[in-house]
C-alpha cells in the first residue's frame, strides 16, 4: 500500500512539473510579447500584468511541494544534527505531523475564502480573481500528501558539512 502510495504521490509530482513548465513558457511568451508590443509598436495588452503575475504565482506554488519532498527548503540544522538519530527519527515525524495539520489548516481557510469571494473579478478580465487563491490550496494539499509520506520515510540524512 505504501508503495502504490509513493507511486501515485510519484506521478502527481510529474504532473505539478508538467504544469508548472507549461505555466512558465506561457509567462514568457505573454511577457516578450508584451515588451515586443511596447517598445516596437508603441502599444500594450491590458491583461499581460494580471495574467503573468498568476501565471508566476501558479508556477511558485506548484514547485513548494516538489522542494519539500527533495528537501530543499531551509531549515535550521544546527542543533538536529546534534540529536542521536533515534530521537532525530521522532522529532521528524512529529513535525510532520504538525506540519499536516497546518497544511490541512491553510487548504481549509483558502477553500472557505475561495467560495466565499469567488465572485469578485480580475480588473482586466472576467475571470475570478481567486484563481490567485487555487494554487495556494492545491499547494497545502500537496505538502500535505508529501508530508504524509514522511511518516513512513527514514527522515535520518548525513550531517551537511559547514563548507557545502
Amino acid at each position: 500500500m505504501l508503495a502504490a502510495y509513493d507511486t501515485a504521490l510519484a506521478r502527481l509530482d510529474r504532473a505539478a512539473r508538467w504544469l508548472i513548465i507549461a505555466c512558465s513558457a506561457l509567462m514568457i511568451v505573454v511577457v516578450s510579447v508584451q515588451v515586443l508590443l511596447r517598445y516596437a509598436f508603441n502599444t500594450s495588452i491590458d491583461w499581460s500584468d494580471e495574467v503573468s503575475r498568476l501565471l508566476f504565482v501558479w508556477s511558485m506554488f506548484l514547485a513548494i511541494p516538489l522542494g519539500l519532498r527533495e528537501g530543499s527548503h531551509v531549515g535550521v540544522e544546527l542543533l538536529v544534527q546534534f540529536i542521536p538519530a533515534a530521537p532525530r527519527r521522532v522529532l521528524s515525524r512529529l513535525c510532520a505531523l504538525v506540519a499536516i495539520v497546518l497544511m490541512a489548516v491553510v487548504a481549509y481557510f483558502t477553500a472557505s475564502v475561495s467560495f466565499d469571494t469567488w465572485d469578485e473579478l480580475m480588473p482586466t478580465l472576467p475571470i475570478s480573481a481567486n484563481w490567485f487563491m487555487v494554487p495556494v490550496g492545491l499547494s497545502a494539499l500537496h505538502c500535505l500528501l508529501h508530508l504524509i509520506a514522511l511518516l513512513w520515510r527514514d527522515p535520518i540524512r548525513p550531517a551537511r558539512l559547514s563548507h557545502e
